[in-house]
């Protein structure tokens, strides 16, 4: 009896070795196919990391482009806004002008029948016919003044301007 139990647990024990090694054999090819795929994996990581590098130089390099163009860009925007800036104020002058002028050619018109011209000449320059235009107007209402020292910056600017678009 004792012959046959040990008979029977050599048996049994063969068998456990035998499907053991079978297990064993499966787990090692799962590796062996696990430690490939990490491989390629491992390497299509490598190309892509360089790939996205490349990507993050390029794009560092043109934020370095825009930030540069930008700066370009600043002075220009600020000339934009002194320009806006002062064609306001030209704006704003040239309304106070017309309405002032056209108050006392209101009020002369009332107060005296018809203004006499003394002198009428032909002006050459824009300048000039303002200023004339101005001691025309300051005559017939009787005032003596010059035309304000801004307007006849003014027209000077607007020589430049017209000399400058040709």
């Amino acid at each position: 009896m004792i012959e046959v139990s040990v008979a029977l647990i050599a048996v049994a024990f063969a068998i456990l070795v035998i499907f053991l090694i079978k297990t064993l054999r499966a787990a090692t090819q799962s590796l062996d196919k696990t430690t490939q795929t990490l491989q390629e994996v491992q390497k299509t990581i490598d190309e892509l990391s360089y790939e996205v590098k490349q990507t993050i130089r390029h794009a560092n390099d043109i934020t370095v482009d825009v930030q540069a163009k930008m700066k370009q860009i600043d002075p220009v925007m600020d000339s934009v806004q002194n320009l806006g800036e002062v064609l306001s104020e030209v704006t704003q002058a040239a309304k106070q002008v017309s309405t002032t002028l056209i108050d006392r050619m209101k009020s002369s018109k009332r107060h005296t029948p018809a203004p006499q011209r003394s002198q009428v000449s032909t002006a050459s320059s824009a300048e000039q016919r303002t200023v004339q235009s101005y001691a025309t107007i300051n005559e017939s209402t009787g005032a003596t003044k010059q035309a304000p020292s801004w307007v006849k910056y003014v027209d000077v600017a607007a020589e430049v301007w017209k000399k400058f678009r040709r």
